[in-house]
């Protein structure tokens, strides 16, 4: 090869070889360059080669590039401070698991203390241990040197390194990372425990940070180290921040593409959780829950409806208000008290169930289309009772979903015994109402929630529908639960009318979400086996 053609220097470093044919082997600066660049190549391959004599698993391209720039800058006391955003299901955790094992076997003999920090101690730090125990049983060079001290640290020869949790009661104050400290599903950290207890352990030996997770809102620890690499990224060209879609993912692995293709025919790809945990994209902390790109999605053009059509499936949903409290107004009258406008009422939205999106391999879920609703505020349970009853029965209804929360329990008990098996009680708690809020934004952004056009006749009733809907807020708590907190905040009133806006409709119409969780068939039947939950299937699936 003719060395004149070659026109790129950095070739000439990586090959020293071709130093004394150019007459560059007395130039000392091109020598020690050389070397150092030579040095630098052979910790990133020696990463890839250590994985590889595991038989374990092959890294991917874009694990491979992860690894090779962490332990760049660990084997070269860099100190640089990394982020890696991944979609869920995408090897992150087994990358983080490969390259703990070879620094442990790297620094053995010199010496080295790694902390990983996860949100929660069990399940997260116990996972992350069995992880990096499977790693060190199977490696060739570590089955038989490493050693577990303390129940969280794990050891070979000179080279530890700490679990621990990040929760916000944890105590972690005195630990010290003199070389790695790893942050994983840094989303999920609080930034205040953070810079307090955890950032300490690298402040004072040049350790390499490392941050995991996938994306979730602008205000999370990940979304903070994002943007401080990408800006320290841009000052210096180093990269520091490796952002990983699905659709990359895909490019290496198909059968991940077909996963990801599932989930947003089943939730919709605009989903926060489709958003986030498969593209890598930031959501709002906290805002409208439907915004008018959702709004435009519940348009429906059907009418309301007075009665059944024949042929045609339907349910009630049902949130319950209380009573209102009566005093006596003389001899034998009853009067409700004048708070009617500050009270929830009793809500039931009734929905024909339409059957036949079950035949979207995609979706396999019925589409809700409302045909009408009732509220009765103040109103006795046991009036409550009688009309909820005859309503079932006017429209033939196959279920009902009734709140069975509180006040709510003992009309639901009733109504189960006069409607056997159609009854479907549904009790609120912080857990339960966030996954039916996550669940009816997965219908409503696969256009499986539909309102009715709106009538003359009707036009009050439509627009308090509408409006509930409007002034829904959303707020994701923080933490690694995904709590949503949704509804609409008490003492809203409308902008025009000044009355006072709840959220007893809003509610009523997301029980639709306990519909989907049942397994439909063509004929209208019910099994007693659930159909798949796509939300669970993000966290369990590829």
């Amino acid at each position: 090869m003719n060395p004149s053609r070659l026109e790129s220097r950095a070739y000439y470093l990586d090959n020293p070889h071709w130093l004394p044919v150019l007459g560059w082997e007395a130039d000392e600066e091109v020598r020690r360059a050389a070397q150092s660049r030579g040095s630098q190549r052979r910790m990133r391959e020696d990463i890839l080669e250590f994985v590889a004599q595991a038989g374990l698993i092959t890294l991917r391209a874009y694990q491979q590039a992860v690894a090779r720039a962490v332990v760049d800058s660990v084997l070269g006391g860099k100190g640089l401070s990394f982020v890696v955003l991944f979609p869920r299901q995408s090897g992150k955790n087994e990358l983080q698991a490969q390259i703990e094992c070879y620094l442990l076997a790297r620094l053995a003999k010199q010496g080295a203390e790694m902390v990983q920090v996860s949100p929660t101690w069990k399940p997260q730090s116990l996972n992350a241990m069995r992880r990096l125990e499977r790693v060190l049983r199977h490696h060739p060079r570590t089955r038989k040197l490493w050693h577990k001290e303390q129940g969280y640290v794990y050891r070979l020869g000179e080279a530890r390194i700490y679990f621990l949790s990040g929760e916000p009661t944890s105590n972690v104050v005195g630990a010290t990372a003199s070389t790695l400290l790893s942050c994983d599903e840094a989303q999920d950290v609080l930034t205040a425990k953070w810079d307090k207890e955890l950032a300490p352990m690298a402040a004072s030996t040049n350790a390499t940070r490392v941050f995991w997770g996938t994306a979730w809102n602008s205000q999370t620890l990940l979304a903070r180290e994002l943007q401080a690499a990408r800006e320290l990224e841009a000052a210096d060209g180093i990269r520091r921040a490796f952002v990983l879609t699905a659709d990359e993912v895909a490019q290496e692995v198909p059968a991940y593409g077909r996963f990801v293709e599932e989930q947003v025919r089943r939730l919709g790809r605009m989903h926060p959780l489709v958003r986030t945990q498969f593209f890598s994209e930031q959501v709002e902390a906290q805002g409208g829950m439907f915004d008018e790109a959702r709004l435009r999605l519940v348009q429906g053009v059907h009418a309301r409806r007075s009665a059944p059509e024949a042929g045609k499936l339907y349910a009630l949903l049902v949130d319950v208000g209380g009573e209102c409290r009566l005093e006596a107004q003389g001899a034998g009258r009853a009067e409700a008290q004048p708070d009617e406008g500050a009270r929830d009422a009793t809500a039931l939205v009734i929905v024909e169930v339409d059957l036949s999106t079950l035949a979207d391999a995609g979706l396999g879920a019925p589409t809700y289309r409302v045909v009408g609703w009732h509220t009765w505020t103040g109103a006795a349970h046991s009036t409550l009772y009688a009309e909820i009853k005859a309503l079932a029965e006017h429209w033939q209804s196959l279920y009902v979903v009734i709140d069975a929360t509180g006040v709510g329990a003992g009309l639901a008990s009733f109504l189960e015994k006069a409607l056997p098996g159609r009854v479907l009680p549904f009790v609120f708690t912080q857990k339960s109402k966030s996954d039916l809020g996550w669940r009816f934004l997965a219908i409503v952004e696969t256009g499986r929630f539909k309102l009715p056009v709106s009538s003359a006749l009707a036009l009050a009733e439509d627009e308090r529908m509408l409006s509930q809907l409007q002034h829904c807020q959303a707020q994701v708590l923080d933490g690694p639960g995904r709590t949503l907190r949704w509804g609409v905040p008490d003492g809203t009133r409308h902008a025009a009318t000044g009355a006072q806006v709840h959220d007893d409709l809003a509610l009523s119409a997301a029980l639709c979400a306990v519909l989907d969780e049942q397994e439909w068939s063509v004929g209208g039947q019910s099994g007693v086996v659930r159909r798949a939950d796509p939300l669970k299937e993000i966290e369990d699936g590829f």
